[in-house]
């Protein structure tokens, strides 16, 4: 039976997944600021018309916009995108000139810019470390406790008690890792090298597919291996290695995400998989549902997700700001402006041409698409 949150709680959800979110964002950027000595002049959660606001003693105008699906700080002297002097900027008092964003050196600019995306590392980080600091970390070892019949495991030829080395050239540590690995590789054929009674051995495994819906209707397209490990294993962690734990797991999430991507790319993941902010309100509505952890899980996934986009190097994004710094750092001169506002203009195209499919997808898997087919039928 299909269950469904409803729409007030999904957008209950969704806001309070993104709004946060959204807010330590752009308050890494403005504290950042701060600290090199930049004047914020406004500080905006949503984007549009403003519908709430106030403006505190250093000038700061904080306000919310009526689409909320994003924000941004503006900073004083931020008058174009390549940073460099203008009339205006030239004409302003030399003390109020120093407090602009262009008044400061390359390096600084650069670390305002990165505060926003490693601050959602950073909150995605410390959840992680609360969830290994309440559950442990999972160290169940990569030991084949038994094998489906008809699997690929089983037409592979692994039999209880190998011990599984490496999938696919890549090393595994724990039983985790190897379902990390095998969860987003469905149908394709791997090596699969594992210790039988201390020798060393390798085989070809196709991995299978299996489609599973869960109770909100989602269908799910995964790679199974088809073993179960010997027992899970869990060890406790200390206060001062959770963050340690958290990063780790932080690096694996970022790793899966850049192997999606790459899948993506190179056409083995269909681009239909992509999803956009209704897809995040959808999911937000129905981990609120299945409890506490799994929404402040969903959280952390989303501000780990944040960060990453943001990093990509592409204009528009903070990635691409970084992009044109680190080439100022070389070139000891900023990439001219000409140049700069094409690239511009092309990063704000492939965004707005991104956002169009992902908005198309989620679209599809609200079922809009079947509803007006349905209707024209």
């Amino acid at each position: 039976m299909i269950q469904s949150p409803g729409l007030l709680l999904t957008i209950v959800a969704f806001a309070l997944v993104i709004g946060p979110l959204v807010f330590i964002h752009e308050l890494g950027h403005y504290l950042a600021a701060r600290w090199c000595g930049v004047k914020s002049e406004t500080f905006s959660i949503g984007f549009g018309r403003e519908i709430a606001g106030w403006t505190d003693r250093r000038g700061t105008r904080w306000k919310l916009g009526w689409l909320p699906l994003g924000g941004y700080v503006r900073f004083a002297g931020d008058m174009n995108a390549g940073s460099q002097p203008s009339a205006d900027w030239l004409a302003l008092p030399a003390a109020e000139r120093q407090r602009t964003f262009q008044a400061k050196t390359v390096w600084q600019r650069a670390f305002i810019v990165i505060a926003g995306p490693a601050i959602n590392f950073l909150a995605a980080i410390l959840i992680l470390a609360g969830f290994a600091l309440a559950y442990g970390d999972s160290v169940t070892p990569p030991v084949v406790g038994a094998t489906l019949p008809n699997s690929a495991a089983a037409r592979a030829g692994l039999m209880p008690g190998d011990r599984i080395v490496a999938l696919g050239g890549r090393a595994v540590d724990t039983f985790e890792s190897m379902s990390r690995y095998v969860r987003i590789r469905p149908g394709e054929t791997i090596r699969v090298d594992y210790v039988r009674k201390g020798v060393v051995a390798s085989v070809p495994a196709t991995i299978g597919v299996r489609h599973e819906r869960d109770r909100f209707g989602n269908d799910y397209r995964m790679g199974v291996l088809g073993l179960s490990a010997t027992a899970p294993v869990y060890r406790e962690v200390g206060l001062l290695e959770a963050p340690v734990v958290a990063v780790r797991r932080t690096g694996q999430i970022v790793s899966m995400m850049v192997e999606t991507i790459g899948q993506v790319v190179t056409g083995r993941r269909s681009v239909a998989e992509l999803g956009g902010p209704l897809s995040i309100a959808k999911v937000s509505g129905e981990q609120i549902t299945l409890g506490p952890e799994a929404f402040v899980f969903l959280i952390a996934l989303v501000s780990i997700n944040l960060g990453f986009i943001n990093l990509l190097p592409v204009p528009m994004l903070d990635g691409g700001h970084l992009m044109f710094y680190a080439i100022e750092a070389v070139r000891r001169r900023p990439v001219g402006p000409e140049a700069q506002e094409w690239a511009y203009r092309g990063g704000l195209a492939a965004i707005l041409a991104l956002m169009l499919l992902v908005t198309f997808n989620d679209l599809d898997n609200l079922g809009l698409w079947r509803s007006l087919a349905g209707l024209i039928g």
